[in-house]
């Protein structure tokens, strides 16, 4: 099955029509996308956007053959004309199912928001799905059948639609993930393609043509990373990102609770609202515990409140504790965290503060606190694929 994207983009295109925003000012050449619609075999359209005809001769495509047109979602502003060569376009009820005389099948599938996803059917078995901009597959089997081929979907606006959908079996190893729908809302260019292959997916130009069930290998996914940047840098939001589009997985809270304390209730709230729903938290200063099981993904956020847990419980803040073992005891609690980081088969992200680039604390505790944490920090990044610093939200990456 051959599948061309005649546009890649948000309705409103990208850059958005007079918008000022830095996205979409550095959206230019092969980073502008038109709204989104896919010609499928030269004979199915699904999203009919303005300049169709003219975005298929672009791609070395004709609209002649075309013998439906499908729309995904409701298309707001003035009318689009219809070409003279394209039938009348409609949409498919939920559920229900489409066969064209191309031998085509298209089966209808209900989405969470307004509406309607398509899965496409090739006359040689192969599978394509494609999902409305903002939209998720409501009322999912717990398992399917087996895998799609590829699927074309809102990765950045729907992260979580990703997730239901390798929950359910229905995004497998081999299958191509490609995001559309692509708005000013995530940066274009490497830190894009970045986002995108955390995800296991990957974003292409307009005009592109992909054939649905040719073996492609798939983005390589880091199994541990290691996040690690000032404080409010964004680290921790990075870090989410890496994992929002895979199911259950598994937030490990080293912070603990500080019972009275306001600001830190509020702090830890903000986490909360921003994890996806299916997420589940393991508030522990145990990782080691966690890392050492099978089981999801896991997002430790973040190392330097385990530290100071750890240095808490070996009495470091007082110089006499500290030599009479209270080192000894704190650098074998760090090598079995580091171990543990080595040999877990999970995938994993661990989130850390980096201190040494700023004011020297001005007490002995201090500076041993940032010494400690230094060193904690290049045992468990020399154990990581990637490694990225995040300095005012913005991403470098320093392995990987």
């Amino acid at each position: 099955m051959e599948l061309t994207l005649l546009g890649t983009g948000a309705p409103d295109g990208l850059p958005r029509p007079s918008c000022p925003c830095a996205a979409c000012a550095t959206a230019r050449g092969p980073w502008a996308r038109a709204a989104t619609a896919l010609l499928v075999d030269e004979a199915l359209l699904l999203d009919l956007t303005p300049g169709a005809v003219f975005a298929a001769a672009r791609a070395g495509r004709s609209l002649s053959a075309v013998r439906q047109v499908l729309l995904t979602h409701p298309h707001d502003g003035p009318a689009v004309e219809l070409p003279a060569v394209l039938p009348p376009a409609g949409r498919v009820p939920d559920g229900q199912v489409l066969t064209l005389i191309s031998g085509h099948r298209v089966r209808a599938v209900p989405m969470d928001a307004p509406g309607t996803g398509y899965e496409v059917s090739a006359p040689e078995g192969e599978r394509l799905l494609y999902l409305p901009p903002g939209g998720a597959p409501a009322g999912l089997a717990e398992r399917v059948e087996r895998p799609y081929d590829m699927v074309v979907c809102d990765v950045v606006g729907r992260p979580d639609a990703v997730a239901r959908l390798r929950a359910a079996g229905a995004i497998g190893p081999a299958t191509e993930v490609i995001a559309v729908h692509l708005d000013h809302d995530a940066q274009p260019g490497a830190a894009l393609e970045r986002r995108l292959a955390a995800a296991g997916a990957r974003a292409v130009p307009d005009g592109t043509t992909l054939m649905v069930g040719d073996y492609r290998a798939v983005p390589d996914v880091p199994r541990r990373v290691l996040v690690t940047g000032g404080a409010r840098s964004g680290k921790s939001l990075v870090a989410e990102r890496r994992l929002e589009t895979f199911p259950g997985v598994v937030y490990v809270a080293t912070g603990g609770r500080r019972d009275g304390d306001a600001e830190w209730a509020a702090r830890v709230g903000a986490h909360r609202e921003r994890r996806p729903g299916g997420w589940r938290t393991e508030e522990t200063c145990e990782p080691a515990e966690l890392l050492a099981a099978d089981g999801p993904p896991l997002l430790i956020d973040c190392l330097s409140l385990w530290l100071t847990d750890a240095m808490d419980r070996v009495g470091a803040w007082e110089d006499e504790r500290w030599a009479r073992g209270g080192e000894e005891t704190l650098r074998a609690r760090v090598a079995e965290l580091v171990g543990a980081v080595r040999g877990t088969r999970r995938s994993v992200v661990l989130v850390t503060n980096e201190v040494g680039s700023g004011v020297v604390p001005a007490t002995a505790s201090g500076r041993r606190f940032r010494d400690e944490l230094g060193r904690l920090n290049a045992a468990v990044a020399a154990e990581c694929e990637e490694v990225l610093l995040v300095v005012a939200g913005q991403v470098v990456v320093l392995r990987g």
